[in-house]
């Protein structure tokens, strides 16, 4: 029996797919064939395929004319799901420069570590959250910084008020100074005086760096490259099959942009295919959200488990009008059985789960429409194989667990400037080693057993308890900690944080406030639990395994 599931030519029906192009050759292709088609909408305004093509082309004759950036220089983009974020993404690439998506979220330390890591020589960040930024960008490579206010691509009217109720009514946006900036709106301005030229890439050319834990707490940017975006595009347009059709879709885009996962649906897949997405700024705010939605006639969905939780607790979500959806997909977490029956039942429509991660950009299987099988995550997207081995790397039969590894195009190059950490991952025939556990059944379908070994999940965003216990330990009163992922009904898990104290009096509260400086919010823990000592291998490692056992027994005895 064949001990790998594969699907070794990407095509359309008969006709074999081209990946071997850049997203800049997809986007003009896009604005070529349906230019009056809306692209992006968001708070009440919307832009249209055509519209994103000559406000990207601004931001590019600005790159070009008015910074000192050349092709393939690195621009971090701090921003969440605004109409800015597509044209500036569309425009960073037309003028060669690669992306470095960057979490709005991110801490002082975080976010001086990615700009630092990745070289980055430009920050876009929004005026709400820049004073982050605005107190490291001194230590970074950062020579331009332009700052976005959140409805500077609306009308005048609706800019000047949107952005003034933000500023001075909500008190959203803080106090900042940078030494050197542009204002987005003045940058735009000036890229209209000038004619911009898009600057040829080649598929290999990396397009963007994601940063990611992947198996580890350190922070890597994956390389993705054009070829690899663009055919995890074809890949997942494929796997909709006719449920994504052309000029016809209307999806909500409540996943951040800066994910690569809701990138490549709404930026890549549905731009391509003449779609429209509407973005969500804030899906946290639940009353907001369902708000956005009323009225809105949509038939594609792209969540997580989490967050379909959230909306259907809401009573005015399930008065909403569900007639035309008919694609729900969910990624970036374990999708739950009761969840997906639940969503079914309110809403009329099957969700569709999948599985990907960063360094496959990011789609690797899918469940497809009219063979959905809870409890797996499909079988692999056109083009992918797969297979499943021991700790010594030796190929296993389907149905038994191991760990999954991966082989297709959308298969990172490589971590940018960490050659070390891709040959851990990632071997001379083009295997990932995901470090995630599953069994591939007969049938060709992927069942995640366990995840990577140590991730903690929170609400769709990976936290490598690494990096939390690294933050931990530089506290003075810490000796040892070891973070481990708990259950949580409305996140999905949260972070657990055991501490061992270094001879001094140490708190709760001390702990978290710490963390709450050093950390993004969903990785600060919720709880924490001081020991005389850390259960330990006999070379010295912790043995999280253990914590987890031990938290595990306490719950099923309290059950009991």
């Amino acid at each position: 029996m064949r001990n790998w599931v594969a699907t070794t030519t990407i095509r359309n029906g008969r006709k074999e797919l081209d990946i071997d192009r850049s997203i800049l050759d997809v986007f003009k292709g896009a604005c070529a064939k349906y230019s009056d088609r809306p692209a992006f909408s968001c708070l009440g305004h919307t832009l249209t395929v055509g519209e994103i093509d000559t406000l990207s082309a601004r931001f590019a004759s600005y790159l070009q004319h008015h910074t000192q950036l050349k092709p393939g220089d690195r621009i971090a983009v701090q921003l969440p799901n605004v109409l800015q974020y597509p044209v500036v993404v569309f425009g960073a690439l037309r003028a060669g420069l690669v992306v470095v998506n960057t979490n709005p979220l991110y801490t002082h330390r975080e976010l001086k570590h990615q700009l630092n890591d990745s070289g980055a020589k430009a920050l876009i960040v929004l005026a709400n959250i820049a004073d982050t930024a605005a107190e490291v960008v001194a230590e970074t490579s950062v020579e331009t910084v332009i700052v976005s206010e959140i409805a500077d691509l609306h009308s005048p009217f609706m800019r000047t008020l949107i952005n003034s109720v933000a500023k001075y009514i909500k008190k959203m946006v803080p106090e900042f100074f940078f030494a050197r900036q542009v204002r987005f709106r003045e940058a735009m301005a000036l890229g209209a005086r000038k004619p911009q030229r898009d600057v040829e890439r080649a598929p290999e050319d990396i397009a963007v760096l994601q940063y990611t834990g992947g198996t580890t707490g350190v922070a890597k940017g994956a390389m993705l490259t054009n070829r690899n975006l663009v055919a995890n595009m074809e890949q997942v347009r494929e796997a909709f099959g006719d449920s994504m059709k052309e000029g016809e879709e209307y999806y909500i885009a409540p996943l951040p942009l800066y994910h690569i996962y809701a990138f490549t649906i709404h930026c890549m897949c549905l731009l391509a295919s003449g779609n429209h997405s509407l973005l969500i700024p804030n899906p946290r705010d639940i009353p907001a959200f369902v708000k956005a939605l009323k009225g809105q006639r949509f038939t594609g969905f792209v969540g997580l488990n989490t967050l379909f939780n959230g909306l259907m607790r809401n009573k005015a979500f399930s008065e909403l009008d569900f007639s035309k959806l008919r694609t729900t997909a969910s990624g970036g977490m374990a999708l739950t059985r009761d969840t997906a029956k639940r969503w079914e039942e309110m809403t009329g429509c099957i969700v569709m789960e999948g599985y990907g991660m960063t360094e496959t950009s990011p789609v690797v299987s899918f469940n497809p429409i009219g063979g959905v099988q809870l409890g797996t995550v499909g079988i692999p997207v056109p083009g992918t194989e797969v297979k499943v081995v021991d700790e010594d790397n030796n190929d296993l039969p389907n149905n038994s667990p191991g760990e999954l590894c991966v082989r297709g195009p959308q298969v990172m190059k490589g971590y940018w400037q960490r050659p070390e950490a891709t040959a851990e991952v990632l071997d001379s025939e083009g295997w990932l080693n995901t470090g995630d556990m599953a069994v591939i059944q007969d049938d060709g379908y992927i069942k995640i057993v366990d995840r990577k070994k140590d991730m903690i999940i929170v609400s769709g965003f990976n936290v490598y308890p690494n990096e939390v216990e690294d933050v931990v330990s530089t506290h003075p009163k810490v000796a040892e900690a070891a973070a481990i992922g708990i259950p949580d009904e409305k996140s999905g898990e949260h972070v657990k944080l055991f501490v061992v104290k270094a001879g001094q009096p140490l708190t709760e509260k001390e702990v978290v406030d710490f963390c709450r400086e050093n950390l993004t919010a969903y990785k600060v823990p919720k709880q924490v639990e001081f020991r005389d000592d850390l259960p330990k291998t006999n070379v010295g490692k912790i043995l999280r395994r253990e914590l987890r056992e031990e938290e595990l027994n306490k719950r099923e005895t309290v059950s009991a």
